[in-house]
């Protein structure tokens, strides 16, 4: 199947053409004519699928008629985050440059003057996020009695984010005949009933299982020791032939700390966190995308619908706490029928964390182990010990020590508090330590002794 047995007309086939799409993707195919057609749609696909052409594409050509007025936006899609608001204008801008369509982007962060004057003079499609959206419109600057066409993007993260209850309030605002589409890759109680109550007859089109994970990326948990997670994480950067990668935590000051933590040891990182402005974020954005940095440090702010290029790697440096979001997150990279790679890291404090998400997928993640490593591993040669003591520079991770023999220690513990070692550094900065120069070729880490069971 091509763009064109989809009823899409000349102009927006010519766009797409330039693009340097052919084919359209699963959710695409099954939601492009539905939506010409003007039905209610509930769209359900995996992450880097292609959601936003099966919404944008249409709404192009059903927006090229009609005539726009002052305040009044003739079709609203709304978006989570800022971020996904501006990746969603990039579309338009790209797919409707043969249409005469004006389009305004509402979103936090920025200044409200120029929004509000684009407002003023008329938009066919405004793309915001509902907090800009609410302040605007109690303030007057905004009519909704126009709208023809709704579209609720990335609805479960509306959910999380706690945006359900202005969604409803717009909704309320909107006029009743209208068309109304809603997507997601998961799909949790709370947005089946919202969509039963803002949808009339909806059609649902199902590309895969909702909260399922993209078959071309190949996806390991890690048991680690959370003190050795920066450890793992530098080995896994330097030995498993990454190009570029997102790493995901959970709490924004973990992500600056990572942050400088790799910068300190040498690579190429950058991160972005809800803290930041939007200049920032977007400056740190492009960066990424266009290979300043091949490594960036993220919140969830970045998990979901954000489309980069060429990410061949996803490490989860926390486990995420809510299920739903591993699955986004893995889903930043193996996109476009490109295959990635995605680690999840597994502390005992991770033990529910993990049993939700493979509990949520259906499906057990296997531990990553010697079968799975892409470099060479040095085994310790026969009759050799083991556990061979390393030289001094070639301890990683630990603070340098005297050898002194057991009793030194009771000895040191009675010396005056100036006069005992100082091990406050290790104990603050254990894994900031710089690693030795060159390849990796010392004993296994200890996370590759761990065996699927």
């Amino acid at each position: 199947m091509s763009f064109a047995d989809l009823g899409l007309s000349e102009d927006l086939l010519k766009a797409v053409e330039e693009a340097g799409y052919t084919e359209p993707t699963p959710i695409q195919a099954q939601a492009i004519p539905p939506i010409l057609m003007m039905k209610d749609i509930i769209g359900i696909a995996q992450t880097g699928t292609g959601k936003t052409a099966s919404f944008v594409l249409p709404m192009i050509d059903v927006m090229a008629s009609g005539r726009r007025r002052a305040l009044m936006p003739r079709s609203l899609i709304l978006e989570p985050t800022r971020e996904l608001a501006a990746q969603v204008a990039e579309n338009f801008e790209k797919y409707g440059k043969n249409h005469d369509l004006k389009m305004a982007l509402l979103i936090g962060g920025v200044q409200m003057g120029d929004q509000v004057k684009a407002l003023n003079e008329g938009v066919d499609v405004l793309i915001a996020t509902p907090g800009r959206l609410m302040d605007l419109f109690e303030r007057g600057k905004i009519l909704l009695n126009g709208c023809e066409l709704l579209v609720i993007d990335e609805a479960d993260r509306m959910l999380d984010m706690g945006f359900i209850p202005d969604i409803e309030f717009i909704c309320d605002k909107l006029p009743e005949n209208r068309q109304t589409m809603l997507f997601s890759a998961t799909m949790p109680p709370p947005i089946e009933k919202l969509a039963k109550k803002f949808m009339s007859n909806p059609k649902r089109i199902e590309t895969a299982r909702a909260a399922t994970t993209n078959k071309d990326i190949t996806a390991f948990k890690i048991p680690v020791d959370s003190r050795k997670k920066r450890e793992t994480l530098r080995w896994l950067l330097q030995n498993d032939h990454v190009e570029t990668a997102i790493i995901f935590a959970n709490r924004k000051t973990t992500v600056r700390e990572l942050n400088k933590s790799l910068q300190r040891h040498g690579f190429a990182s950058s991160e972005i966190h809800g803290d930041m402005d939007q200049a920032s974020r977007i400056k740190e954005l492009d960066r990424f995308k266009s290979g300043d940095v091949n490594i960036l440090v993220a919140s969830d702010v970045a998990a979901r619908g954000l489309d980069i290029k060429g990410v061949s790697h996803v490490f989860n440096f926390d486990t995420p706490w809510h299920p739903d979001d591993y699955v986004h997150r893995i889903g930043r990279t193996g996109r476009a029928g490109a295959k990635g790679r995605a680690f999840t890291f597994v502390s005992k404090e991770d033990a529910e964390a993990i049993q939700n998400v493979e509990k949520l997928t259906k499906n057990e993640i296997p531990v990553f182990g010697k079968k799975d490593v892409r470099v060479e591993l040095v085994e310790t040669p026969k009759g050799e010990p083991e556990a061979k003591k390393p030289e001094k520079d070639d301890k990683p991770e630990r603070e340098e020590r005297e050898d002194k023999p057991k009793r030194s220690r009771k000895k040191d513990a009675d010396a005056p508090r100036e006069d005992k070692p100082k091990r406050s550094s290790r104990k603050r900065d254990q894994d900031d330590e710089p690693v030795p120069a060159g390849e990796w070729n010392g004993p296994k880490p200890g996370f590759l002794e761990v065996s699927a069971t």
